[in-house]
């Protein structure tokens, strides 16, 4: 059995993120020998955000705060959050989020999901979305505004 401790964990920064999405995370289903879900451990220091406002089709997540009150936007609004809580987003536009650390406090929330190699995600705020087939190869994201007729290049 594999184990690991979400209180007891350090956790990685990437120096390529924004301003804005400068949290640590550190992915747990591979130290876990997990197959089919996936889990991070993220902590978001002040004004800082997991990932842009979003929601997805193939994936359904879940969110579980461990520390600090962190602010979730959803689709019905916005709330602050409080540690012990739970919540789930379903797939489709009724999931969409964004968590950012609006407090003092610093922030350390375990989200976890389904693992299906294909997803799509749509980002509405910027009208893009991402598509993500398990294969670096056939990763896209692209604007809707891209959009192309079926028959475009073929002969």
């Amino acid at each position: 059995m594999r184990r690991f401790n979400v209180f007891a964990a350090a956790v990685e920064h990437d120096v390529d993120d924004p301003p804005g999405y400068r949290g640590g995370g550190v992915r747990l289903g591979p130290r876990l020998g997990a197959a089919e879900t996936g889990a991070t451990l993220y902590e978001l220091p002040r004004d800082q955000s997991v990932c842009p406002y979003h929601y997805e089709y193939g994936n359904e997540e879940w969110l579980l705060v461990l520390a600090g009150q962190p602010t979730l936007r959803h689709a019905e609004g916005e709330e602050v959050l409080a540690p012990g809580d739970l919540v789930c987003f379903p797939v489709g536009p009724a999931g969409a989020h964004k968590l950012t650390n609006a407090g003092t406090e610093t922030v350390r929330v375990l989200m976890w999901s389904t693992t299906h190699d294909l997803s799509v995600v749509v980002y509405p705020d910027s009208d893009k979305l991402g598509v993500w087939t398990g294969d670096d190869r056939d990763k896209l994201m692209v604007r809707r505004e891209s959009v192309v007729d079926y028959f475009d290049r073929e002969e």
